[in-house]
């Protein structure tokens, strides 16, 4: 499955879940999802993933919009670890 595929809905926006070797996830937004992973990659992203790579995509939701990727991604954010995981694990949870 490919992870590098662009969003799937016309705004473009999409919430994603991201995971790195040792387990940890983090979610965020993104209107440019493989430029916003080469940045987390590169120690360039949000304060949590630095020095915690290599990260990959597990998890990509389209948005309407950017306010309702924002609203998504506090909703997930407020998810339990188990809950965040069973998104990952859902029958598509990257969109081909």
């Amino acid at each position: 499955m490919s992870v590098s595929q662009p969003p799937t809905h016309r705004s473009g926006w999409l919430v994603y879940l991201i995971q790195n070797p040792e387990g940890l996830l983090y979610c965020g937004i993104s209107n440019r999802p493989e430029v916003r992973l080469a940045n987390h990659n590169a120690n360039k992203g949000a304060r949590f993933t630095k020095g915690k790579g290599p990260w990959r995509f597990v998890y990509q939701e389209p948005a309407e919009s950017m306010p309702a990727a924002l609203k998504r991604e506090r909703a997930i954010k407020k998810m339990s670890r188990a809950a965040k995981l069973k998104l990952v694990s859902s029958p598509d949870p990257l969109p081909q």
